[in-house]
């Protein structure tokens, strides 16, 4: 058993071949989805020197195991094997030392996450001193696809469409820095930052969908990325203009994303949200990843 640091030239699609090999059909999965690791490397707020700060742990030149933090230090998320479960303690002890993140007033933080169904992780970090945050979690929500909804009716003169037919880069910032409640215009690098994100291996523009207003500007955005192996959807991110909301569009245009992710091979489609925009479209929580906390002095 040999342990490394994560260098993304090297490990990155060596990773995603052991989030695919470790997915299971059903209604929980222990590790990220395929889609979500691929999503965080193409993020405008990824940064290298952060990412090589996780761990990595290789059994006969086979990764098995890695501890790793999304788009920032203090937080750490576990990716094993099912065969090398006896690893998390060890990975546990290498977040502590080296995904921490140090706070203005010279402590260090760290929240690690982990599944409502593992207890031995839970227990781990119960021992570690780590505090269960019962409030603040992540539900997984599933749809599983036997017939393609029903896609709603738009209001007069609005129209869906997928960045096949109109990717218009511009209208694409701009309804991503509105959506996600950021004041005025988005800033000129913003379509650098959506260049990037669609410049991933998997990134379907024909799943992407958004809905395009009576005057042109788009203002709902659905993001679809399809694991074609696993014949699974993953829906990320989704946002409506603040003018625009209450209006149902963001709920049409998710509708319309699964129906297109259906006709391409999906079986099901996931969404880590338990919001009702997603259980009105066939979407049922099935379970949580709390988040656990630490403050180190």
């Amino acid at each position: 058993m040999k342990k490394r640091f994560y260098r993304r030239e090297r490990d990155y699609e060596r990773v995603y071949q052991l989030l695919v090999e470790t997915y299971k059909p059903g209604d929980r999965f222990r590790n990220w989805l395929p889609s979500r690791w691929e999503y965080m490397h193409f993020h405008s707020d990824y940064k290298d020197e952060h990412a090589e700060n996780s761990g990595i742990w290789e059994d006969s030149g086979k990764i098995v195991a890695v501890v790793h933090n999304e788009l920032d230090l203090g937080e750490a998320f576990f990716t094993v094997h099912p065969d090398y479960e006896f690893l998390k303690p060890e990975m546990l002890d290498h977040a502590e030392h080296y995904l921490t993140k140090l706070l203005d007033d010279g402590t260090r933080k760290l929240t690690v996450y982990g599944n409502d169904f593992d207890e031995d992780l839970s227990s781990l970090f119960s021992k570690k001193a780590f505090i269960k945050q019962e409030k603040h979690l992540y539900y997984y929500t599933i749809c599983l696809i036997k017939e393609s909804p029903i896609v709603g009716e738009l209001p007069e003169g609005f129209k869906l469409k997928s960045l096949a037919e109109d990717n218009d880069l511009v209208k694409v910032d701009r309804v991503q820095w509105r959506g996600f409640n950021h004041e005025g215009e988005s800033p000129e690098e913003g379509v650098a930052e959506r260049e990037l994100m669609q410049s991933a291996p998997n990134f379907r523009k024909d799943l992407t969908v958004v809905v395009e207003e009576p005057n042109g500007e788009f203002v709902s955005y659905v993001g679809m990325w399809l694991m074609d192996e696993l014949r699974v959807g993953y829906v990320e991110p989704v946002c409506t203009d603040p003018d625009y909301r209450r209006m149902g569009l963001g709920k049409i245009a998710v509708q319309e994303s699964i129906c297109r992710c259906m006709e391409a091979g999906a079986e099901t489609v996931v969404v880590e949200s338990s919001l009702p925009i997603y259980l009105s479209c066939g979407f049922q929580p099935k379970f949580v990843r709390y988040p656990w906390v630490k403050s180190f002095s």
